[in-house]
């Protein structure tokens, strides 16, 4: 792992399901991150196309793709040409009505360096994603890149504190969540609040117990959804960086496509989990309840 590293995000609205216009918009900010000494990119989840899970429609399969396929080819293209790696979102045709939401990696290469397909499938008004993805059967391992080895996950898995330490147990360097999130419009503004609060701290919390950076790319923008009399989804954005003691080092705001970029510091990572050394004092003989679904 290098003693420090530049990344960068990209936090984006999507207005159509035109993918090449989709990827292109995309490239052009990746480039101008690469250009700011970025190394290591991360682009939002299911970043090809509007946010497809507002409903349950079987002609929104027709969105996905192979891997490798087209969408695998731009990036991996764009990762080589800019000598970076990137995180992209995918959903993934893996077979004949067998679907995934799934990250790709790319090092440097047009080649793929490894992809993880999202293990936690939420099912809620406006986000119909059981209805499109299988869960991953891939289990929780990092990628390993030419910048370390990189924890990736995917939007409903941030609330899960068990993917981020198994990540982290298999030795990932830095956490990564592309997630597509947004408000109902019609909660109130405090409850709005509330839910963009407990989504940020349950992330920075990974950050804390596994003493890791933390790069989160959230979706903004409004999109309106397909069913007639439902409200659509205002996506907050809210994109940030945090260090491994979840402190934020940068935050895009709820409104705007916005880019960030931190340079890492990695050894100050290596101090903090020499300082909190949490991995030596896990009692793990006392864990085993954790496997099951809930301690009757």
């Amino acid at each position: 792992m290098k003693s420090t590293l530049k990344v960068g995000l990209v936090q984006q609205s999507v207005a159509s399901n035109n993918k090449l216009e989709n990827w292109t918009k995309s490239a052009e900010k990746v480039k101008q991150l690469a250009a700011d000494g970025c190394e290591c990119i991360l682009l939002q989840e299911l970043h090809s196309t509007l946010y497809f899970c507002q409903e349950e429609d079987v002609d929104a399969f027709d969105l996905a793709e192979p891997i490798p396929g087209d969408a695998t080819a731009f990036f991996g293209e764009l990762a080589a040409s800019l000598n970076i790696v990137l995180v992209t979102s995918l959903f993934e045709k893996r077979g004949s009505g067998l679907y995934h939401n799934t990250a790709v990696v790319f090092d440097r290469s047009a080649d793929i360096a490894g992809k993880y397909r999202k293990m936690h499938i939420p099912d809620d008004p406006g986000f119909y994603e059981k209805f499109y993805f299988t869960p991953g059967d891939m289990g929780f391992e990092p990628i390993q890149t030419s910048v370390g080895k990189l924890g990736v996950l995917v939007c409903w898995d941030q609330w899960y504190p068990e993917a981020a330490r198994l990540m982290a147990m298999a030795g990932a360097d830095i956490l990564f969540y592309p997630t597509a999130i947004g408000w109902d419009k019609t909660d109130t503004i405090d409850e709005q609040k509330r839910q963009q609060d407990a989504w940020q701290v349950i992330q920075r919390s990974h950050a804390v117990a596994n003493s890791v950076p933390v790069i989160v790319a959230n979706r903004v923008g409004f999109e309106p959804s397909p069913i007639a009399g439902d409200t659509g989804i205002q996506f907050w954005g809210h994109s940030f960086i945090a260090g491994p003691q979840g402190e934020i080092l940068a935050q895009a705001n709820s409104s705007d496509e916005q880019l960030l970029a931190v340079e890492l510091d990695m050894q100050r990572t290596e101090n903090v989990k020499r300082i909190w050394p949490y991995f030596r004092d896990r009692r793990i003989d006392a864990y085993a309840d954790l496997t099951k679904r809930w301690r009757d």
